[in-house]
């Protein structure tokens, strides 16, 4: 079965979009103009970026489902737009950092909708996703190396 799932996966690759192309050096010198509301704390506790808690910790962010942090107040569209399959990959941040209202305003098909992140980040989010990805693995493949840890 694994054959055939890697297999799909590389042709997934293969014939899908190009990803976004970030860098990480760089995202970690934009994410500054993030950090007034936003944390990197690691779940051990390390404190990766010291910043604001008026947004969720960016910690493990890409691979979480929109809307998701536990302990965290988000706002209605985000969470709807979580409970509607969006999944952060660095494409959706470097997109969603650029205009969230506009962003979950198509996700959703819903002009109406609001977002409690009002910061625009015009220029450079790809970087701040490729960034916030070197931090921390995707949830998804974290679980894979443990269940291939546990296989040993």
């Amino acid at each position: 079965m694994k054959p055939l799932l890697l297999a799909l996966t590389a042709g997934l690759i293969a014939t899908g979009p190009a990803l976004a192309q970030g860098d990480a050096a760089a995202g970690e010198k934009t994410f500054k103009k993030c950090k007034s509301c936003h944390a990197i704390v690691s779940p051990e506790g390390e404190v990766i970026v010291k910043g604001g808690k008026v947004g969720p910790n960016l910690w493990g962010v890409v691979g979480r489902t929109a809307g998701t942090y536990e302990g965290f107040r988000y706002g209605a569209s985000l969470v709807a737009a979580g409970e509607a399959g969006l999944v952060w990959t660095e494409e959706a941040i470097a997109e969603y950092v650029a205009d969230p209202k506009a962003y979950l305003a198509e996700f959703l098909d819903d002009p109406s909708v609001r977002s409690k992140m009002t910061f625009k980040l015009r220029k450079g989010g790809e970087d701040v996703a490729a960034y916030l990805a070197s931090l921390a693995p995707a949830p998804q493949a974290q679980e894979e190396a443990e269940e291939e840890g546990s296989d040993s």
